[in-house]
Formats: C-alpha cells, sequence, structure tokens
C-alpha cells in the first residue's frame, strides 16, 4: 500500500485594510512632489517644521473636536492601552499642535508658525481621494490676533497651489464667522429661524438644531436647501470690531495679489472658531471639490487649559492634492549597459559617479548582454553608456560606447563627459563624432573597490 503525502494547507494572503492604499509609480511621484513643493513653499514663509505623535490621549480631540461631531462619535479609531489608559490615532493635527503648544513650551516662540505633514486615521466611507488612513499637509499660526496672519496663511496656501501647477480652476472661498458675540448673536437667530421649519428639515439638521445650528448651513442634503439660502446671515450680526477684522483681511488678501470670493454659507460648527473661515474649492474632483481649508481658532487653546490665545491654521489632503498635479517618474537621463563582465566594479563606480553630479542612471546589468541592451532601450534613456570589453587581450581595459540617440541632451552629455575626464580619462573625447569606441585602462579602478 502506497502512502501519499499528506496536502499542505494553503496559506492565505492577507487582504488589504479597506480604506488604506499602497502608492506606487506616478501616483507616489504625486505625492511626493505635493510635499516636496509644500516643505519648499513652507520655508520661504519661515514656519518651522514640527514632528507629532501619531497617537495622543483620546480627551485631546473629544476636547478640541467637540464630543457631539461625527468624527468624536463615529470616525476616531480609540483604543485602551496595557495601562488602561484611552489612546486615539490622530484624526487631524491641530488639536495635538494645540496641545504641544502648551505642555512643550512653545507659548515662549509665540506668535508660533510651525508646518507638519504626515498620516491622519479616521473610520469613513471611503471614496474618491478619501481614505481611512490619509495624509495631510498643515499650517498654523499660534499667538497672533491680527488679520496680517490669517493673510499669511492665505497667501502661502495661494502659492502652494500655484506652484503645484492646480491653481487654474481653483477658487478661494472666504467668510467670517465673527467675533464671540456676534456668532452667539447668529446662532440663536439660527436658531429661532431653523425651529420654525423643524417639521421639514432632514433627521441630521433637526438633531443639529438646539446644539450645532451653524453645520445646518452647509448640509448637502436637498431638503435643507430652501430653508439654508433664507437663514439668516451673519453679516447683520458682526460687531464693529468683527466688520473691521474682515475688512482687513479682505484687503490685505487684495494687497497679497490673491482672488477670493465670499461664500457667506461656509461656516465651522464648533464654538471656538471665530472670524476667517475659507476653502479652496475646484470641481474637478467631484462633489467633494475642496483641496484646502481652514480658519481662526481664537478659543480652542482654552478648551485644553491654557490661557486665551489666538490662532489660525489650514489643512490639506495631499491625496486630494495629488489628484490634480501632473507628475510622472523621473525621466532616466543615463542607462549604463555593462557588457563585459570583468568590468562590473568599473561599472559601478561610473554609475555611482554619475549620480553623485547629478544624473538620474540606472545600471543594467542582468540577463544576457543582448536583452541587457534592449532594456536599456525600453527604459527610454536620454543616453545610453555601453561598458563594453577591450580589444585585443588587455584584461585591465573597458571600452566605454556612446551608441547615437536620438533623444541627445546637451547637459546629460557635457556632465558625462567631464566626470569620465576627471576620474578616468583626461583625453576622453569632447565632441560627438569621437563618442564611439574609446578605451579606457582599468588600472587601479577595480583596486580601489
Amino acid at each position: 500500500m502506497k502512502l501519499s503525502a499528506p496536502a499542505m494547507a494553503k496559506i492565505e494572503t492577507p487582504k488589504p485594510i479597506r480604506g488604506t492604499q499602497d502608492i506606487f509609480g506616478p501616483e507616489a511621484e504625486a505625492f511626493a512632489h505635493v510635499v516636496e513643493t509644500f516643505e519648499r513653499v513652507r520655508k520661504l514663509y519661515r514656519f518651522r517644521r514640527v514632528e507629532m505623535p501619531v497617537f495622543e490621549r483620546t480627551e485631546v480631540f473629544s476636547r478640541s473636536l467637540g464630543e457631539t461631531t461625527d468624527v468624536v462619535s463615529k470616525e476616531m479609531y480609540s483604543f485602551e492601552d496595557r495601562g488602561g489608559e484611552s489612546l486615539t490615532l490622530r484624526p487631524e493635527f491641530t488639536a495635538g499642535i494645540a496641545r504641544a503648544y502648551l505642555t512643550a513650551g512653545w507659548q515662549q516662540y509665540a506668535p508660533l508658525k510651525v508646518a507638519t505633514h504626515g498620516p491622519l486615521f479616521r473610520y469613513e466611507r471611503p471614496q474618491k481621494g478619501r481614505y481611512r488612513q490619509f495624509h495631510q499637509i498643515d499650517a498654523e499660526i499660534i499667538g497672533a490676533a491680527e488679520p496680517q496672519a490669517d493673510v499669511e496663511l492665505l497667501a502661502m496656501a495661494d502659492q502652494l497651489l500655484k506652484e503645484l501647477g492646480i491653481a487654474d480652476g481653483v477658487t478661494l472661498q472666504l467668510n467670517t464667522l465673527g467675533d464671540a458675540p456676534s456668532r452667539e448673536a447668529w446662532r440663536q437667530a439660527l436658531i429661532g429661524y431653523f425651529r420654525d421649519h423643524k417639521a421639514s428639515l432632514s433627521e441630521d439638521s433637526q438633531d443639529r438644531l438646539e446644539r450645532n445650528p451653524l453645520r445646518i448651513l452647509d448640509s448637502k442634503d436637498p431638503r435643507d436647501k430652501p430653508f439654508t439660502a433664507e437663514a439668516p446671515k451673519i453679516d447683520a450680526f458682526l460687531s464693529g470690531e468683527a466688520q473691521d477684522f474682515f475688512g482687513q483681511v479682505c484687503e490685505g488678501l487684495k494687497a497679497a495679489g490673491v482672488a477670493w470670493q465670499r461664500n457667506e454659507a461656509l461656516v465651522r460648527g464648533l464654538d471656538y472658531y471665530r472670524h476667517t473661515a475659507f476653502e479652496f474649492v475646484t470641481d474637478r474632483l467631484g462633489a467633494q471639490g475642496t483641496v484646502l481649508g481652514g480658519g481662526r481658532y481664537d478659543g480652542l487653546i482654552e478648551n485644553l487649559g491654557g490661557l486665551h490665545t489666538p490662532a489660525v491654521g489650514w489643512a490639506a489632503g495631499i491625496e486630494r492634492l495629488a489628484m490634480l498635479v501632473d507628475a510622472s517618474e523621473p525621466t532616466l537621463e543615463l542607462a549604463v549597459v555593462l557588457e563585459y563582465p570583468a568590468a562590473d566594479l568599473f561599472a559601478q563606480r561610473l554609475t555611482s559617479l554619475l549620480r553623485r553630479e547629478g544624473l538620474v542612471c540606472e545600471m543594467f546589468a542582468t540577463g544576457s548582454p543582448r536583452k541587457r541592451f534592449d532594456r536599456a532601450v525600453k527604459a527610454k534613456p536620454k543616453h545610453i553608456l555601453v561598458v563594453a570589453a577591450p580589444d585585443g587581450d588587455d584584461a585591465n581595459s573597458v571600452f566605454l560606447r556612446v551608441p547615437s540617440m536620438e533623444r541627445r541632451d546637451e547637459r546629460v552629455s557635457s556632465t558625462i563627459d567631464a566626470a569620465i575626464r576627471k576620474e578616468f580619462a583626461p583625453d576622453w573625447p569632447e565632441t560627438e563624432q569621437n563618442h564611439n569606441w574609446v578605451g579606457l585602462t582599468l588600472g587601479g579602478v577595480v583596486q580601489a573597490q
């Protein structure tokens, strides 16, 4: 009787978590381009780089975002650690930065201009450009009460979008929420108005009516639209001080060359928001068209136990900005093709040298020599440099061949010439017609490796 070997259980590959993403290729290059551009622009405005913890005590977010908001009640990733303390993966940056301002001694730098970027986490329905782990860039000014701080942040955001090449079709929408007395008077007027129409409002708006009536104004439910259009406007309740503040923001934007449109329906539901609220909006991302948003949050630091501290900031989703960016993977400037195995170390040294000179290089050294060259051609480099076998029996020499290329680039060509002359062969030919077979002595090159 012949015994068969027991069948091995199939190992199942783990699936990715819903709402996460593996970013690769042109999408990853667009993502990196957004971050690199943000880093360059924030330095122009002298915003200091900060790195924040990925998780905080849950109270940091529940006290700053409000216990009744959707983010806190439905979307936060909260858990108890082994010490029994409730922790939360950060759903946004501002609360953690405000906490650090109070606990890390950052008050001494006020007015403090900081910027950061990284992953955030919210349990919400994944959709185009929105994920459960997503990434944002963020800029904040803490300790500045003047409208010039609002203008500086908006000018920075405007410049960022322009340098990303996506400003066309993006509109800055601007509103004021007034100071604390103006906002409270407006809030009471909204409660009275919406009470008269409560039965006709959507269920969400009925729930928000008493505790957060400003949120009804940005409702997307068609049942609410007829009533939000006729709701009381903030301008009727603005104090003289609030009017003056908003006027200075508008004049400052004009002086900075930043175009904007008024949107009286643009609100922030939390009570600590004051004065300026803004969003940069496009129609190229469907219904969820906001690419960058923020406002002034003069009451947040107090909610976390600090003194009254004015502040303003904005954040933008990297994924959403990347969807608008036209980015591709780096163009291969030089392919180094190794056809002579004995010259492997020479080819590695040559490739490293040219990379240090700033060329985008790739070395093709595996597979048959013919296939190496074909793979190099398919990569569409601007130049190909072939490391070939020498004529005769000199084992310490190598031939470099530069095939004729239609995509010849003068900068690449001159960089190759200068590097080879400096490191290997002072008499390397400078004219294109001599770029054919050129002998180089390997003496010392292999030993140097």
